[in-house]
């Protein structure tokens, strides 16, 4: 039930989510006092994702890039046991980022074509041309 009414947040408006998330506080408020709080106080920026076009939303909001990042770092670095500087260990993240940032700016992001207009007009609207 947490996740279905986490989710019909994030699948809104931003006006429907903010009268969404009125309703997650009745229900998960004496649960979870904490993470309400914190949502609470920070509710304009954890929604600022819904200020885009649809089509790109999930791409703004998931979290997956860096779960994924930080899995492979972990991996390279289990395998060799122990470091002989922290420089060293430096360079392993260095260069799995590096890598990674490689692959991922390379990849086509779904949805971007469709959105491409409405962020440049976004973009106009906030910095000028």
């Amino acid at each position: 039930m947490l996740f279905t009414t986490y989710r019909q947040i994030m699948l809104s408006t931003k006006a429907e989510a903010k009268e969404r998330f009125q309703t997650f506080k009745e229900v998960w408020e004496t649960k979870y006092s904490k993470v309400v709080k914190t949502w609470e106080e920070d509710l304009d920026v954890l929604l600022t994702f819904l200020d885009y076009p649809s089509s790109i939303q999930r791409v703004i909001y998931t979290t997956n890039i860096i779960e994924r990042t930080m899995k492979e770092i972990k991996k390279r670095t289990k395998t060799m046991n122990s470091f002989p500087s922290d420089q060293a260990t430096e360079k392993i993240v260095y260069l799995q980022v590096t890598d990674y940032n490689k692959r991922w700016g390379e990849r086509k992001l779904r949805g971007l074509a469709t959105a491409y207009q409405a962020l440049q007009d976004m973009f106009e609207e906030r910095y000028g041309e």
